[in-house]
């Protein structure tokens, strides 16, 4: 199975060794991020440096000023990683990857980002109860879309780069779930349903685009504060996690009524498919007038098969999302615990996908991170048996040496089966 593991520029550039220990991992493409949110991040092997701390969002490149508009909702630039190419770190690295023999795909986070929603409040999901989530853009909003598309296009698709292809990360709606500084929202457990009603947005376009449907957006907030009560008041039993996706949207039903829940998903799947339609449509127009090397630019997205489900892994409708894209990155749990997970992630892209659409099946190899990379080969098996066609591996750069040493082995393991 070809292989592909996460990279962050500032992995490499100052690193002269990093494309080579790379590339002897056993994988044959690196996934570059070229628009990333805010981090703060480990650099075991670097030579110069231990932590970087990505302070906000920001792309890894100079953004060219004519294709954003002042006053709209625009990329912001970086000044944490040092490049003397006029490309940035971005192309640093990508080059730097190319000249040791590997593929590389650009890496794009879309709708996550917290300084764009602290510089325009009114761009954030709202909750029922009016609190914003800075983090979250609302992807239903005119200038929220036309700003992720115009950034799938540019930060996709880095001409002279060697960039063969992208993945596009948060390719849809996020919600409350964010890993957030000294976090204090776990006293009250939220399980998948739960989480679900208090992403749900009542920004003023959202609360028209549920009128337009025939709903009343009053009724409807207040609908779902009254069934998080239970939740608050501890009267509610989460669904069992053995329910996986469907359970979750069964418990949500019951809990807000299905009528409602039905009439919320109308206007949010569609938004989400419109904002993802149109980002794969953007990049494939990029990609046709730098004139790739081989013509073909394949667009990825990062997707969950449950179009309830918000976050890096956006939710998608896998028929809608694998008609139009070339495939999807799906995330999966390792070792045993991880085997129902895994097939009921990758199981709907499966059963809808074609020849040729990619099923990459995405593993977190770092042990410190929940990670199982001793696992990767009996996991990567598994995934190969319920129709992935990759493997992704996150993440390098972040990874021990104990870790990427586990991976190599599991690659090795992996090569004379295929």
């Amino acid at each position: 199975m070809r292989a592909s593991a996460f990279c962050y520029p500032w992995d490499v550039v100052g690193d002269p060794e990093a494309p080579a220990r790379l590339a002897a991992l056993g994988i044959q493409q690196v996934t570059l991020a070229s628009a990333y949110h805010s981090t703060r991040a480990l650099t075991p092997r670097h030579p110069r440096h231990r932590i970087v701390t990505a302070r906000h969002s920001a792309v890894l490149y100079p953004p060219d000023p004519t294709r954003w508009r002042r006053g709209a909702p625009r990329p912001y630039t970086q000044d944490w990683v040092d490049s003397h190419d006029p490309g940035g770190p971005y192309a640093e690295a990508a080059r730097a990857l190319t000249e040791a023999g590997l593929e590389v795909h650009s890496w794009v986070v879309l709708a996550h980002n917290s300084r764009l929603g602290e510089e325009f409040p009114h761009t954030s999901v709202r909750n029922a109860y009016g609190d914003r989530y800075p983090w979250a853009p609302c992807v239903a909003r005119p200038e929220v879309r036309a700003y992720a598309v115009a950034l799938a296009a540019e930060a996709a698709v880095r001409p002279g780069t060697g960039t063969r292809g992208t993945e596009l990360e948060s390719c849809g709606w996020y919600g409350l779930a964010h890993l957030h500084a000294h976090d204090k929202t776990g006293g009250v457990p939220l399980d998948g349903a739960a989480t679900a009603l208090m992403s749900l947005c009542f920004c003023d376009v959202c609360q028209e685009g549920y009128a337009t449907l025939g709903g009343d957006p009053e009724q409807l907030r207040n609908g779902v504060v009254r069934a998080l009560e239970q939740v608050w008041r501890g009267e509610y039993t989460p669904a069992p996690q053995a329910g996986g996706r469907a359970g979750e949207r069964a418990a949500a039903d019951a809990l807000l009524g299905a009528e409602a829940t039905a009439l919320f998903a109308g206007w949010r799947d569609a938004a989400a498919s419109r904002l993802q339609h149109e980002a794969v449509a953007a990049v494939r127009q990029e990609a046709r007038r730098a004139a790739s090397e081989d013509g073909r630019f394949p667009v990825l997205l990062h997707a969950d098969p449950a179009p309830h489900r918000t976050g890096a892994n956006a939710g998608t409708r896998p028929a809608d999302v694998l008609g139009h894209a070339d495939g999807v990155v799906v995330p999966c749990p390792g070792g045993a615990g991880g085997a129902a997970e895994r097939g009921d992630a990758l199981g709907p892209f499966a059963a809808h996908g074609g020849s040729g659409e990619t099923l990459a099946a995405n593993f977190t190899v770092v042990s410190g991170m929940g990670g199982s990379p001793h696992t990767l080969a009996d996991d990567a098996a598994h995934t190969r048996a319920l129709g992935a066609t990759e493997l992704r591996l996150y993440h390098a750069g972040l990874a021990s040496d104990q870790d990427l040493a586990a991976v190599t082995e599991a690659l090795a393991a992996l090569t004379p089966r295929d």
